[in-house]
């Protein structure tokens, strides 16, 4: 069944499944705030509905309720590959169904088929400073592409609310088709020789976007299609998750509203995070004479960067309480392509020895590594040393979750998101005072 054609299917049932709930339940009380929750970030409150992924604390994240190496066992792989292929990854996010080989292949074809870029973009990308950081061109190439938005000229036309979601289906695939060359374009632009490299039909979408960066590495692809699947999505309190969803449940268009979910990602606290974990080991490489530390080099080390009130990056995550699993599948990777490398060991060393320092520190929630512990020393293997580049490759996977959740807020008709907030004053005479 040709995708659009399934996920109508899927709306109209899953429309009067939230229609029964609502009625029977809706007034059930799904979690309750503490003062606490109110100041430390809205941490643990259940109280947003996100589709396509949801992340146990101790199990990691799961895709429409497959695991990560399920995920690898079961998604279409490219011919010879042994990585999932994004394609694959996008289908089962936006169904809720693992998608064949053939209709892995019809999603390829069809971003393929939709992958032009309008002439006026490539300006405004060129247009701006080379040294702009990669993050602000990507947000603004993604608000070049605007005009063209599908759902802003239906809506201005008055399309009914129960309409919304195609338009907004139409806008995620011609961005999902377009993100890897712009962002390619502006890898090539910042770093190297500034010509655009144009994209192969025969490539699926990961292997096209690496060589559209100029990466014809078969090894890299398959790193590129790992990468994209498993940066996809995080369930929808992150803030780039968050920020689309936010953003949308205005009605702003989807290029809106991923612009600003990028403009989230590109903080340090979250797509930031894996470029200044490859900084700080390179830096602790460094101080400790440039080679391999001993196990209890690397401990004295960990120890003085937890004494003088610094934290150890890449280790702890606001949900998860074990190794996250996206760590553990680029670990598998790299033992599999780069066991030799050096970066790799002491990323392998940092995690035999950190655990047991941050549990004995007593101040970590979780001891244990997260995706972005990993990441960027795999793009530094292959090459891709340029660290304000990894956001973007963050920013190119996470467009496939928060886009494909962003049809569904459309189809279900969740509305505009507006929270009650109180003040500190508010907080004493009535919780503190009572």
């Amino acid at each position: 069944m040709p995708l659009k054609e399934l996920l109508t299917k899927k709306i109209t049932e899953m429309q009067e499944q939230v229609k029964t709930i609502l009625k029977e339940h809706g007034e059930k009380v799904l979690s309750q705030a503490t003062v606490s929750q109110a100041y430390g970030g809205m941490r643990d409150i259940k109280c947003m509905v996100w589709e396509t992924s949801l992340l146990d604390p101790m199990e990691g994240i799961r895709f429409r309720g497959y695991s990560i190496p399920e995920v690898r066992e079961k998604l279409p792989k490219a011919k010879g590959g042994e990585e999932p292929l994004p394609e694959g990854i996008f289908w089962l996010l936006l169904t809720g169904e693992l998608p064949s080989k053939k209709d892995v292949r019809e999603v390829t074809k069809e971003w393929q088929a939709r992958s032009e870029i309008p002439k006026e973009v490539w300006k405004t990308l060129n247009a701006l400073p080379k040294n702009m950081h990669p993050m602000t061109q990507f947000s603004i190439g993604i608000l070049a592409l605007q005009p063209y938005s599908l759902f802003s000229k239906k809506y201005e036309e008055g399309l009914p609310k129960a309409q919304y979601w195609d338009p907004t289906y139409e806008d995620m695939m011609n961005l999902l088709a377009q993100l890897p060359a712009i962002a390619a374009y502006i890898y090539r632009r910042t770093y190297k020789d500034g010509k655009r490299v144009r994209g192969k039909k025969a490539l699926d979408w990961g292997a096209n976007f690496a060589h559209m960066m100029g990466i014809d590495n078969p090894e890299y692809s398959e790193l590129m299609r790992l990468y994209l699947v498993l940066h996809c999505d995080h369930e929808g309190g992150n803030v780039s998750a968050h920020t689309t969803h936010l953003v949308g449940s205005a009605l702003s268009d989807p290029y809106y509203s991923l612009s600003a979910g990028m403009d989230g990602l590109a903080g340090p606290l979250h797509g930031l995070a894996n470029q200044e974990v490859l900084h700080w080991i390179q830096n602790l490489m460094k101080k400790l004479g440039g080679k391999l530390p001993t196990k209890d080099e690397l401990s004295k080390a960990l120890w003085d960067t937890l004494n003088s009130g610094q934290v150890i990056p890449g280790y702890g995550h606001a949900v998860l309480r074990k190794t996250d699993p996206r760590y553990v599948a680029q670990r598998e990777f790299a033992l599999k392509h780069m066991p030799e490398d050096e970066h790799f060991k002491l990323v392998s060393m940092i995690y035999e020895v950190a655990p047991d320092i941050l549990t004995k520190h007593g101040k970590a929630k979780n001891p244990w590594p997260n995706v972005d512990a990993h990441s960027g020393v795999l793009q530094w293997y292959y090459g891709v040393r340029e660290y304000d580049f990894y956001s973007v490759l963050f920013g190119v996977s996470r467009a496939m979750g928060v886009l494909a959740q962003l049809v569904w807020d459309r189809a279900l008709g969740l509305p505009l998101e507006r929270p009650k907030s109180v003040t500190t004053e508010w907080i004493k005479q009535n919780v503190v005072n009572k």
